[in-house]
């Protein structure tokens, strides 16, 4: 076999392979009546399941009635804008009443919200030397992979990781959303010190903090943040929390517990969910997006520029060239995201602490929120309308409150455990059976040929 040495494909031929072997032809999606990505033509959803925990509308329901142009949103049946006005006139911050609400089901009473952060705040500790053994061993630039790790890794100090039970899997859940902000951000630190040469900080969360306040000051160096910014943060990981049964990860989340897994299996498959640039990471392209328009138009008000440059987008010539202008658009609302027009609102207030630089930026992202729409409808054939989605907002808010892009994903990761962990629950709770998609064959009969027959075959197409 010695004329066979050092003569296997390149990795470059054997893709070309794949994508000759695999390539289905789109005509046959329709021709077969598949819903390409569990979607319809308009972008509904294909329903595979029931659930309680939160509901999503291209329209806003009033007594039974649609109104068109108003999406809407709701965590365990109220209205999101009803829920967020509810804690924010109290002055309070949102994030652990909310977490409540989804995980059981009913809005806390002042007592069992004062037991419910302590439960939180309490278990935000690990195992000892973890740190250490796990966080800042082989530190990758992929904060979502070393939470991944972490995940998994956590399940060799549970004695009942594989327990299933709603008891268990609920306090296996709540130790999970204490300690997410913990492992992203020591897993930030060790990353920015091991690989970018900085300085590391490990500061321990401290008792009577919120969430949105722990995050800011394990990782400042001063452990500084101005109410304005905590409340912006917080308000971020409210309207981040939950969005659906059918959005990737929690669909993922939901998927692996049919199976019969554990939470940290199902809870490291939503993180590998959520990490793609088309779920959780599409925050980061919009900021990325925003720094490349910054570049090519430097007056932030000549709106025929901003329009030039999108349009290019859509053309394939500005940016990444895949013709999207990312942060537009939303497979279920149309005409209005119902976290972008709440976010929107903190995004001003914060630009306007941050300065007159932040205040010209926020400028260029209403602009651009404002035109993009309008360009989209006349370059592309839409069946519905589309609007700004939450992670245009998102990136520029955690650029102004300081977050490295590293941890953009892991900050909606913080968030959505909850959502996850809701889920999950109610998974457990109503499902008996495992989830099992079909898939329809297209491909043609064939038949087996011996390995001297492929030869011959190999040796003629070499010959050529």
């Amino acid at each position: 076999m010695e004329e066979y040495q050092n003569s296997f494909p390149s990795l470059e031929e054997l893709a070309l392979r794949c994508y000759a072997n695999d390539k289905i032809d789109v005509q046959l999606y329709t021709e077969n009546d598949v819903k390409r990505g569990l979607r319809d033509n308009s972008g509904k959803g294909v329903v595979v399941g029931l659930t309680n925990i939160s509901t999503i509308y291209p329209e806003k329901i009033v007594n039974g009635e649609k109104i068109p142009g108003v999406g809407e949103l709701r965590y365990r049946g109220i209205d999101i804008d009803e829920l967020v006005n509810g804690f924010v006139s109290d002055g309070r911050f949102g994030f652990e009443e909310v977490a409540y609400l989804l995980l059981f089901g009913e809005l806390p009473s002042d007592k069992e919200l004062y037991d419910f952060q302590n439960i939180i705040a309490d278990r935000r500790t690990l195992p000892t030397n973890f740190v250490r053994d796990v966080i800042m061993k082989a530190p990758p630039e992929s904060i979502m992979n070393s939470l991944s790790r972490s995940i998994l890794t956590l399940a060799s100090y549970d004695d009942k990781a594989d327990d299933v039970s709603i008891e268990n899997v609920l306090d296996q859940s709540l130790n999970l959303i204490a300690v997410f902000p913990m492992l992203a951000v020591y897993a930030y630190h060790a990353y920015n010190h091991y690989a970018k040469d900085e300085s590391m900080y490990i500061h321990r969360p401290k008792a009577g903090l919120s969430t949105a306040e722990t995050i800011l000051t394990m990782l400042r160096p001063d452990k500084q943040y101005t109410p304005q910014e905590a409340q912006t943060l917080d308000m971020a990981l409210v309207l981040h929390m939950e969005h659906g049964g059918g959005n990737n990860s929690t669909f993922t989340t939901r998927v692996v517990t049919s199976s019969g897994s554990d939470t940290y299996s199902t809870i490291a498959a939503a993180l590998g969910s959520l990490k793609g640039p088309k779920h959780g990471g599409a925050n980061i392209k919009v900021t990325q997006m925003m720094e490349d328009l910054k570049e090519k138009v430097s007056d932030y008000s000549d709106e025929k520029a901003v329009r030039q440059y999108l349009t290019d987008i859509l053309d394939k010539k500005e940016f990444d060239k895949k013709g999207l202008i990312y942060g537009m658009g939303h497979a279920i609302y149309s005409d209005n995201d119902p976290r972008a027009a709440i976010f929107k609102r903190y995004v001003s207030k914060l630009a306007e602490e941050k300065g007159a630089k932040a205040q010209a930026e926020y400028n260029l992202y209403t602009l651009v929120e404002r035109v993009a729409p309008e360009i989209i409808g006349e370059k592309r054939r839409m069946y519905k309308g589309v609007s700004a989605n939450i992670d245009f907002f998102s990136g520029f808010v955690y650029s102004m409150l300081g977050l490295p892009s590293e941890l953009y994903t892991p900050i909606f990761a913080i968030a959505r455990i909850v959502g996850w962990s809701a889920h999950r629950i109610e998974e457990l709770i109503n499902a008996q059976k495992i989830m099992r998609p079909a898939y329809q064959e297209v491909s043609v009969d064939r038949h087996y040929q011996t390995l001297e027959e492929r030869s011959k075959i190999a040796e003629k197409h070499l010959s050529v």
